[in-house]
Formats: structure tokens, C-alpha cells, sequence
């Protein structure tokens, strides 16, 4: 099957997955006030899922690579279509959690499965494969915003929960067919990577990457980078109320929002195979330092303001999740990737603690986000910082193992 299709399959199933990560800030303010539950309790359901969306890629990574995404990705639109539509019936924070973490699990086989289509099939574009895939989970939700806050007004969130769980239930299940199984044609395998974009052609696996150091440097910049994203995702409405901008802004920020992460995932990813992917991280981490920022200094003026500065904040953002899955790749080989790169992914469920239910309670106890605004302006500059440094740093060096090594399925090599 060309790989484009294979492709537009990937995206769609991330747009599937979107509105479990960005259309949950419209259910706080919902939920708190149906259930009489504090929003430092609701959102820790909310940390939960991203937890079991990130720790639980490391042995989907692993399944996928050796077996395929189809049966994991049919598996995972069950997963997500029950965990979404349950959010609605639950009458207790342990339900809450409970579903929120089936959607979790499920969305982590989904990213897995769709982000190794950019990394295994399109090692020449990978930069720009991976960043449509991102794209699809970052912008997907402005497709579903509008609709969801509708329902959530003229009927309830319960019912907003149901009809959109079941449609991103069975169209990542129409997908995950489409996408297909694990083969890859020796033509691509072999075809390298941008030139911008320092690579070679050694294929760790994940064990062996976890003794580099360069692992280490890309874990802890993706991880503070990923903090504030996160924390604006987790908090955009209840940031918008306490700065006194109106519902209507809010929403149209919120959609924008989705917009802006998925257009920012696709333009770094592209710039990064024609830039190179360090340069690029450290225009666009130094840019979000700025933009964080500029959220409770310019934002607070207007809410044309609050829309605009929370816009640029997802745009130089969401890069996060475009180029590190492509320089994973890069520095470590295509054929591990989707267990290579779930580890990486694991950074996004350390932050979400700090970004989700932390953030909230700084601010329930605090009554301002500054300390949390201002702390990942810092943390952004500071992954500026390790991303110039990773240039000067060589590429991963893979040892060599003796001629008369044992391979796994116990065949010497001669």
C-alpha cells in the first residue's frame, strides 16, 4: 500500500485521540460543578491519563515493532471509545480515574503505532512525516471543540462524552486496518535522512540506548520543555477565568489553540529537515520561553490578547512532539523506533504531574499562576541551553560486538 495512505490513515487516527488530551479542559469547569469535586481532584485524572498514555508506549513500542500496529490500533479504539464515553457516567473520582485511564492506554497504542509510520516510512521526510502525525493530535481537536462545547450547552457533558467517544472509537478502529501491518520495503530501510540532519545508519535497540548520554540530554530537554505546554493544556480555561477574559474568548482560544499546536508541529518538523534538528530546537525552545511569558503580561489586556498569546504558546510548543520522535530516529536507528521513541515519550507523563494536578494546586493554593508561568519560561530557556550543547555533542556510538557474539535467536555471526 503507498505510504501516503498509509500515512493519512496515521493522521487520522491521531485526530481521533486529540480531543482526549485537548478537549478535556472544557469538561473541568463541568464536572467540578455537577460533582462538587475540587479541580486539583479532577485534574489528577487528567495527569493519570497522560501517564498511562506515555508509560504504557514502551511495551506497545515493543509489540509494534516486532508485530504490527493493526491488532494493537483495533484493540486501542475500544479503549478509547469506552474510556471517553465512561467519563460521563462516573459518580466517583476512582471511576473518573479508572476511565480516564483506559482512554490513556488506548491513545498510548494509537500515538505509538502512528508515530512509527513517520519514522520507519519516511526516512528521507521524517522530519515532515512525523510533524503531519503530531500535527494530526495536536490540531485534532479544533474539529471537535466547537461541536463538544455545543452539545456541553444545549444538553450536558455527560452527553458530549458519549456520541464523541463512540465516533473516535470506531474510526480509529477503520484506520488501524488501513494503516496495516509491520513489513517495510529494503528500498526505504536503506534510504537515509535529510543531510541537514545528522544521522547514520546504526539500529540501536532500546537497552543499548539507554547507555548513551545522549539519550539522557534529549530525555531531560524533552521533559522540560514539556512542562509548560502541558500545564497551559491541562489549565487554559480556569488560566482565562482568573485573569477575567470572557467564555467567548476562551473558547475560541481553545480552538485556536489546536489549531496553532498542529501548524506548529508541521512547520518545525519541516524546518527542522531543512535547518537541521538541533538549530531548530533552539529558535523555537528560546521563542517559547518568550511566549510563556507573554501570557500573563500581554494576555491579561484583552481577550484578542489571551487568545493570541496562548496561540503562540501551543506554536512553539508543539515542535516538542515533531522533532524529538525525528531525531530519535535519527541518532538511533529506524528499526526500533517505535520502542526507541516511546521512551523518550515517557518524559510527557513526568510532566503532565507538574503541568496537570501540580500547577493546579500552586495555583488553588497560591491564587496566581505566576510561579507556574513564570518557572516554565525558565525551564524552556534552559532546554534552549542543553540543545546548543547538543550540537557540539557526536553521534551515538553503537558497540561493535565480537565476531563470535551469540545473536539473540542464538546463530553465531561469522
Amino acid at each position: 500500500m503507498n505510504r501516503w495512505i498509509r500515512l493519512a490513515a496515521a493522521v487520522t487516527a491521531m485526530i481521533m485521540i486529540a480531543n482526549l488530551q485537548y478537549g478535556w479542559t472544557l469538561f473541568t469547569g463541568p464536572l467540578t460543578k455537577a460533582t462538587g469535586w475540587k479541580l486539583s481532584e479532577v485534574q489528577w485524572g487528567w495527569t493519570l491519563f497522560i501517564a498511562l498514555e506515555t508509560w504504557a508506549m514502551s511495551l506497545c513500542g515493543w509489540m509494534i515493532d516486532k508485530r504490527g500496529p493493526r491488532v494493537l490500533m483495533t484493540i486501542a479504539g475500544v479503549f478509547c471509545g469506552v474510556g471517553w464515553a465512561g467519563l460521563g457516567q462516573v459518580h466517583s473520582l476512582t471511576a473518573l480515574y479508572a476511565s480516564y485511564a483506559l482512554a490513556g492506554l488506548g491513545a498510548a497504542m494509537v500515538y505509538c503505532g502512528c508515530i512509527g509510520v513517520a519514522l520507519k516510512w519516511f526516512p528521507d521526510k521524517r522530519g515532515l512525516a512525523s510533524g503531519t502525525i503530531a500535527a494530526g493530535f495536536g490540531a485534532g481537536a479544533s474539529l471537535f471543540i466547537p461541536v463538544m462545547s455545543y452539545v456541553i450547552r444545549v444538553q450536558d457533558y455527560r452527553a458530549a462524552f458519549l456520541y464523541t467517544g463512540i465516533v473516535q472509537g470506531l474510526l480509529i478502529i477503520v484506520a488501524a486496518q488501513v494503516v496495516g501491518g509491520s513489513g517495510i520495503p529494503p528500498a526505504l530501510a536503506a534510504t537515509t535522512a535529510k543531510p541537514k540532519a545528522r544521522s547514520h545508519g546504526h539500529n540501536f535497540t532500546s537497552p543499548e540506548m539507554l547507555q548513551t548520554p545522549q539519550f539522557y540530554v534529549l530525555y531531560l530537554a524533552m521533559l522540560m520543555m514539556g512542562i509548560g505546554g502541558l500545564m497551559v493544556t491541562a489549565n487554559a480555561s480556569a488560566v482565562g477565568k482568573s485573569l477575567g477574559i470572557g467564555s467567548a474568548f476562551i473558547t475560541t482560544a481553545l480552538s485556536l489553540n489546536a489549531v496553532a499546536n498542529g501548524a506548529g508541529r508541521f512547520f518545525w518538523g519541516w524546518v527542522s529537515d531543512h535547518l537541521g534538528r538541533e538549530r531548530t530546537m533552539v529558535i523555537a525552545f528560546l521563542l517559547q520561553s518568550v511566549c510563556l511569558a507573554s501570557v500573563l503580561t500581554v494576555g491579561k489586556l484583552s481577550g484578542p490578547l489571551f487568545i493570541i498569546s496562548l496561540a503562540l504558546v501551543f506554536f512553539t510548543w508543539g515542535e516538542v512532539y515533531s522533532i524529538f520522535p525525528s531525531v530519535t530516529a535519527d541518532f538511533f536507528g529506524a528499526k526500533n523506533a517505535s520502542s526507541n521513541y516511546s521512551f523518550m515519550y515517557s518524559t510527557k507523563g513526568v510532566a503532565s504531574i507538574i503541568g496537570g494536578g501540580i500547577a493546579a494546586l500552586l495555583f488553588e493554593r497560591t491564587g496566581s499562576w505566576n510561579a507556574v508561568f513564570y518557572g516554565s519560561a525558565v525551564l524552556a530557556l534552559i532546554s534552549a541551553f542543553i540543545a546548543f550543547t547538543l550540537r557540539k555533542m557526536p553521534l551515538p556510538a553503537k558497540q561493535e560486538q565480537p565476531d563470535a557474539a551469540v545473536s539473540p535467536l542464538g546463530a553465531r555471526h561469522i
